[in-house]
């Protein structure tokens, strides 16, 4: 069942969050208290396969608004920003087309409200007249400092509500004849979890021991991290309430959203997709954290596949199993807007428009995404995934047969043709697609972070945390 197709230009709303595991939604964690968002999905198509371009958020970020990879846009690590005494207010991204600024060429109002981190967030950023801004990527929800005017404040109340305030209002004083793009960019479910959330959201678990968690002993290389999270894996119960409270916050700001585009008509011509960043794990596979939780820097599927529903006015509902990049989002939105994005040599962003209307059209007989995070690279066919690294270990899995990646089968005499295929995939598609003196590939990108661009020319040591 569809809804009618609007007439005129489609509005797009994108709602995303930070270190949202895909198993954090409320059709598959019975535990968590996400009404609107439960009733948004029943007339949306969900995207089961959806890959960020990297399981840490800056790079994924700078990849859904560039349709590029990390190895062509140059973002390969969460940006310290002002909280490094040598970082510069870097715009990493200058030069490089994104969404805000194809669709505000073509007389969109572009509007942000939330967590930039993909450089210097203390103006606008190209493309967008609307902005309520996070100075950096993460950090307490009381007290947040954020940009007003320039100036370095610390938010008053609590951050999700304020970044959906600003929406709201964003909505209500942009001009009326224009159409809008707008994202919602919140912090949460991100630490802190502890004593940072209001009690109306704790209250929904109370009591809760959450048995859709799993409880499992740390995996061996999450040690080089072993202050990280420990907290969290000494007594889980505390750290699981605050991070689902922190997402029904942001369940609530999905209902302010959806309302006032109601009160406005516009519901109906609005595009939506809800996604995250990067994913996350809350004690599954041993793990706390995302791709960084562990070193080598991992891309378990808790990392790297993300929730993701996506409401087309006119289009299909239900849930769709094909392999989605999160690179594909940059075309996919020119496509729907009817904007032809300009040449882009290094983008490898393909549009899935198509599957969006619920179109039939064939698709191709091979479907591969791929991910990457410093000297890391993996590649899907939907069944088996590989990830190679530049100084190892490497890895492949049959997920139809092990879902939760424990046997590795790397090097295994059964797996030898796959392993050839897909390697050789991998390899020729970097190939193609690297930018030259944008690779991380041999470069010492260790998730502790990164401090400037690669355009800045400065030493491994400089650049990488």
């Amino acid at each position: 069942m569809s809804d009618q197709n609007p007439a005129g230009p489609l509005n797009f709303l994108v709602v995303l969050t930070d270190d949202q595991g895909r198993w954090a939604m409320p059709h598959r964690m019975p535990e968590l208290h996400m009404p609107h968002l439960a009733r948004i999905r029943e007339g949306a198509l969900e995207l089961d396969q959806f890959y960020c371009a990297s399981p840490v958020c800056s790079p994924a970020r700078a990849s859904l608004m560039t349709g590029r990879m990390p190895s062509a846009h140059g973002v390969h690590d969460w940006l310290a920003g002002e909280t490094h005494p040598d970082a510069q207010p870097d715009h990493y991204l200058h030069g490089q087309p994104t969404t805000p600024e194809v669709l505000s060429g073509a007389g969109y109002t572009c509007m942000m409200s939330g967590k930039w981190h993909v450089g210097d967030s203390r103006w606008p950023a190209p493309g967008f007249s609307r902005w309520y801004a996070h100075r950096s990527g993460g950090g307490p929800y009381y007290d947040a400092p954020v940009w007003d005017n320039g100036s370095p404040v610390a938010e008053p109340g609590y951050l999700t509500h304020a970044i959906t305030d600003n929406a709201v209002r964003f909505l209500r004083e942009r001009d009326r004849e224009a159409p809008f793009y707008l994202q919602v960019n919140y912090t949460a479910p991100h630490s802190p979890w502890i004593d940072n959330h209001p009690a109306r959201y704790l209250d929904h678990y109370a009591g809760c021991d959450f048995p859709s968690v799993p409880r499992e002993p740390r995996h061996p290389w999450t040690e080089p991290r072993r202050s990280a999270f420990q907290a969290a894996f000494d007594d889980p119960v505390p750290h699981l309430a605050g991070y689902c409270a922190s997402l029904s916050a942001v369940d609530d700001g999905l209902a302010e959203l959806r309302a006032e585009l109601e009160a406005q008509d516009m519901w109906d011509s609005t595009v939506l997709l809800y996604t995250a960043d990067n994913g996350f794990s809350c004690g599954h596979h041993g793990l706390w954290g995302k791709g960084n939780g562990t070193f080598p820097l991992n891309f378990w599927d808790n990392s790297v596949r993300v929730p993701a529903v996506v409401r087309v006015p006119g289009g299909p509902r239900g849930v769709s199993d094909r392999l989605v990049s999160g690179a594909s989002w940059h075309a996919t939105v020119c496509e729907l807007a009817g904007v032809a994005p300009p040449g882009d040599q290094w983008g490898v962003s393909e549009s899935f428009a198509g599957l969006l209307r619920g179109e039939t059209r064939q698709q191709p007989e091979t479907v591969v995404v791929l991910a990457e995070y410093g000297q890391g690279r993996m590649i899907t066919d939907g069944r088996w995934k590989l990830v190679l690294r530049s100084e190892g270990p490497d890895e492949l899995y049959d997920q139809h047969d092990d879902p939760h990646e424990r046997e590795n089968l790397f090097g295994a005499a059964r797996a030898r043709g796959t392993q050839r295929d897909l390697t050789t995939a991998l390899h020729d598609w970097f190939a193609h697609h690297e930018r030259a003196g944008m690779s991380a590939y041999h470069r010492p990108v260790t998730g502790h972070g990164q401090v400037h661009p690669l355009s800045r020319g400065r030493s491994d040591a400089e650049t990488y945390l």
